[in-house]
């Protein structure tokens, strides 16, 4: 085999492996999405649990103070209670 055809199939290997994995992802991707999208939605004891623990790392990290994270959990979870 001539240096320029072997040159060739690597370059095409590459260009090849380079589409696939690219596939890959985006399939990946998708299947993600549709897993997010067609799982059920969590009922609002623990999407309140999950607020007021997010709240309360944001304070930790003095991100928010108390007082703030206190009067956000509360609109949230009149929004949230309000749609249940």
């Amino acid at each position: 085999m001539t240096h320029q055809a072997v040159r060739y199939v690597s370059r095409s290997t590459a260009a090849a492996a380079g589409v696939i994995a690219t596939a890959a992802t985006s399939v990946t991707a998708a299947a993600v999405a549709a897993s997010i999208i067609l799982s059920p939605a969590a009922d609002a004891s623990s999407r309140l649990d999950g607020v007021h623990a997010d709240l309360q790392r944001a304070v930790q990290l003095h991100q928010i103070t108390e007082e703030q994270a206190v009067r956000f959990e509360a609109k949230l979870a009149g929004r949230i209670l309000g749609e249940a």
